[in-house]
């Protein structure tokens, strides 16, 4: 009877679920936001306790930095490469599919798997041979010995740059195909395996096993999303049949998209290497925290930018331009009625949760005061962040990936010049407050420039 009970409960579940799903477009991109929002919050718990047992393990020391350091290097390669694929390919894929057959998406698909692929082969080749030398210019606050141990983690990381493209590419198809389970939960595989190998290989290896456990834990997670889009019958392999329409559009797209990777991912990468002029262990303390605040923003705005993606294309594709006003409304108020009170409440709260989450092992109550406060100045990113999520993906729905060039090359010289200035009278909180003022300015340039182009498309 129970059983039967309990069986009846959850179809109901189920049915309500599917229907309450169903329907309009705000209703779908909700069920898809709380369906990938589920899926990443597993993730990023995963990922938080990884960041527990290192803090565990190696506190803020210099190994940390080192491995923060050249973990920067392969990322950065893949945030510019990889990192442009989805908001770029998929408004062309899902098009290509809807209004002229799977086939032709098949076929673009294995245009773009060629000559992605190419770039990430000739990017590892081009960091095997300057790598060492970037390491240098990025940790220039290190001496000789944390040099050498960031120039060998390095080279265990450097395959990162393919797998980590071939990760965003299947998942971005997946995601254009309305397929989010996978593609949110597969990355947990990456924390779980560094925590594995840290616990078995960390007491011979130190430092090394974290690395060595991030490239078992990408290579996992991509063998992952291929046997599901193998399943799905899409053909991974590439194959170039020459230039077409759909190929040169992405490429149209792609290039401005790659050039703002570029330069919204060298803020990150000018954020760590001026964190590394402040002595020793500030690299891992800029780290650290973040952690709370990007465990939150992967799972509420990536989740949200995941969900909209699709639905804005295909809102663009019909020219609905009423539903995307309507849409893009809708959220930014939901965003703020949550953003603003998760903000404050973490502002004020912010060093006894960083006590509660590291405090212990190598992780000192020095280490506590110093993470907490700088962690407070990274939250007020949150609401300006999850916003700004919203504008990109309408942005690159509409395929004017030029605005986000724009506002890049405002945001970098932007980010240096406040860290110079407030990372002189803050130390590494200067940093973290500096990335929440230039998010802030973003929001309000591309606000901007996303209302004018909407209004020059509707019809007079």
């Amino acid at each position: 009877m129970n059983d039967s009970s309990n069986f009846f409960s959850f179809s109901r579940l189920v049915h309500f679920w599917n229907r309450f799903t169903t329907g309009s477009t705000n209703r779908r991109i909700f069920g898809a936001t709380l369906m990938v929002g589920f899926f990443t919050l597993l993730v990023k718990v995963a990922s938080l306790s990884k960041e527990l047992v290192v803090a565990y393990l190696f506190g803020t020391g210099d190994t940390l930095d080192a491995f923060l350091i050249a973990y920067l290097v392969p990322s950065f390669v893949v945030l510019i490469i990889a990192g442009a694929f989805k908001p770029a390919v998929v408004p062309t894929y899902i098009q290509v599919r809807d209004q002229e057959s799977p086939e032709a998406a098949q076929e673009l698909l294995s245009d773009l798997l060629f000559i992605t692929l190419a770039l990430l082969v000739a990017m590892t080749a081009l960091l095997a041979a300057i790598g060492p030398y970037l390491l240098t210019l990025l940790g220039s606050g290190f001496n000789e010995q944390k040099t050498i141990i960031s120039q060998n983690l390095l080279w265990i990381l450097l395959p990162l740059v393919i797998l980590g493209g071939l990760q965003t590419i299947y998942s971005s198809i997946l995601n254009a195909g309305e397929s989010f389970a996978v593609a949110a939960y597969s990355p947990a595989v990456v924390p779980i395996a560094s925590i594995l190998i840290l616990v078995l290989l960390a007491p011979n290896l130190g430092i090394y096993s974290l690395a060595i456990g991030f490239l078992v834990g990408f290579a996992l997670q991509v063998l992952i999303l291929a046997l599901c889009l193998k399943k799905r019958k899409i053909s991974l392999k590439p194959k170039w049949t020459g230039m077409n329409p759909a190929v040169r559009q992405v490429i149209d797209q792609y290039l401005p998209m790659a050039a703002g990777a570029f330069l919204i991912s060298s803020n990150f990468l000018v954020d760590q290497s001026m964190a590394a002029m402040l002595g020793s262990g500030s690299v891992a303390a800029l780290s650290y925290s973040n952690k709370v605040t990007a465990t939150l923003l992967g799972v509420g705005a990536m989740a949200l930018g995941t969900a909209v993606l699709p639905y804005y294309s295909k809102m663009v594709a019909k020219q609905d331009w009423d539903g995307i006003h309507h849409t893009l409304k809708t959220y930014r108020w939901k965003v703020l009625q949550v953003a603003i009170p998760v903000t404050l409440l973490l502002f004020f709260l912010s060093e006894p949760l960083i006590r509660i989450l590291f405090e212990r092992g190598a992780f000192t109550e020095a280490d506590t005061v110093l993470v907490g406060w700088t962690q407070a100045m990274y939250v007020l990113q949150i609401p300006f962040y999850v916003l700004n999520i919203l504008a990109v993906r309408l942005v690159s729905s509409l395929k004017y990936n030029k605005l986000l060039l724009y506002g890049n090359m405002i945001s970098l010289p932007l980010n240096i010049i406040l860290n110079y200035l407030l990372m002189k009278v803050m130390g590494i909180a200067g940093i973290a407050l500096s990335t929440s003022l230039v998010y802030a300015v973003s929001f309000v340039f591309l606000s901007v420039g996303l209302q004018r182009k909407l209004n020059s498309l509707r019809p007079a």
